[in-house]
């Protein structure tokens, strides 16, 4: 049976829930964690904040992703011109923020990248007024404003996430745009955003520290600071690639030491020694961590072998712990 729920009374649950998670993700001794926003940061699903989607999106759109766990991601499609977000990360930051006074922690954001978006238009032809020239440029525009509008508000910072930058190898029939050798038109279309920041505000500008989440094999040809590798264990590979000088940018690499398609939680002994095996190919001051993506950002999104989204989270705190205890041990062996 559906229920119905006042706007007003759905704002406060989350808000609720939004603490409980805040706290949780402070036990973990991070010293900047992501805002769990009461109302989701990305612009096309709303739905969670009451507001539902834009009137020029369809719930019918391309999957962004099928994982091999069984879980996906289901797009919407845009349906006319012209592109805009319906919600900005940087609106619900703000929100966000008020929680953390006085808890001694450093807040950070994320904002969708323009390569996932891209995803929005249909993946053949044109929509009738509405080019895929004018989408690109719609699109860029409104990427650079939510990255601006974030660091305005206060974020320490901000990372891009650029997921699907893996995903065009799979090639998935199921999933036709896996098959239609996207990888360098994503790559230049992230950069085009990229390039209308200066190097001095992708690392520590007056604006903060632009991280760009990025797989190994763009790496050559990405303007960024920080890039990460989903599970790789041929550091080598990331050592002979990374660049001390990427135009005017040092390039930091955060490897991934956490799994999160596997329930079991790895020990902090497990992390730090892979960190201390991938610092024997990659200098130490353009080496950091991370957890896999897809720890357990949506309650909806089932993941078939962690019994429920509560269990899910519940994981995803404990690996983001040995994720931060791992390293710490780390830094002390490495003398950093």
């Amino acid at each position: 049976m559906l229920l119905s729920l006042p706007r007003t009374r759905l704002m406060k649950i989350q808000s609720e829930e939004w603490l409980r998670q805040a706290k949780h993700c402070f036990q973990t001794a991070n010293n900047a964690f992501h805002p769990l926003q009461p109302t989701p940061s990305y612009p096309i699903i709303d739905t969670l904040g009451g507001a539902g989607l834009a009137s020029n999106l369809a719930a019918d759109g391309q999957y962004f992703a099928i994982f091999d766990d069984g879980h996906h991601k289901q797009l919407p499609r845009l349906t006319s011109g012209p592109f805009q977000y319906k919600t900005y990360a940087y609106e619900n930051f703000k929100k966000s923020a008020p929680y953390a006074e006085g808890t001694g922690h450093a807040m950070k954001s994320a904002v969708i990248a323009p390569s996932m978006l891209y995803l929005l238009y249909p993946l053949n032809g044109n929509l009738e007024r509405y080019s895929r020239e004018q989408f690109v440029k719609d699109l860029v525009n409104e990427c650079e404003k939510d990255i601006r509008g974030c660091f305005e508000a206060g974020a320490k910072r901000l990372s891009v996430d650029f997921t699907e930058g893996r995903l065009p190898s799979k090639k998935d029939s199921r999933n036709p745009w896996t098959g239609a050798d996207l990888l360098e038109m994503f790559v230049d279309l992230n950069n085009k955003v990229l390039d209308r920041f200066s190097a001095e505000e992708q690392t520590s500008g007056s604006i903060g520290a632009l991280v760009v989440i990025v797989t190994l094999f763009t790496l050559a040809r990405y303007h960024i600071r920080h890039y990460y590798r989903r599970f790789c264990h041929k550091y080598w590979e990331i050592g002979e690639s990374i660049r001390r000088d990427a135009n005017g940018v040092k390039q930091v690499v955060f490897i991934a030491v956490t799994n999160p398609l596997n329930p079991k939680i790895e020990t902090a002994d497990e992390v730090a020694a892979d960190i201390l095996e991938a610092s024997k190919y990659i200098a130490k001051d353009q080496l950091g961590v991370t957890d896999d993506c897809g720890l357990s950002p949506f309650s909806i999104y089932v993941k078939p072998k962690h019994a429920s989204p509560e269990v899910a989270r519940y994981i995803a705190m404990q690996k983001i712990k040995a994720r931060v205890d791992g390293a710490r041990m780390a830094s002390e062996k490495l003398g950093v």
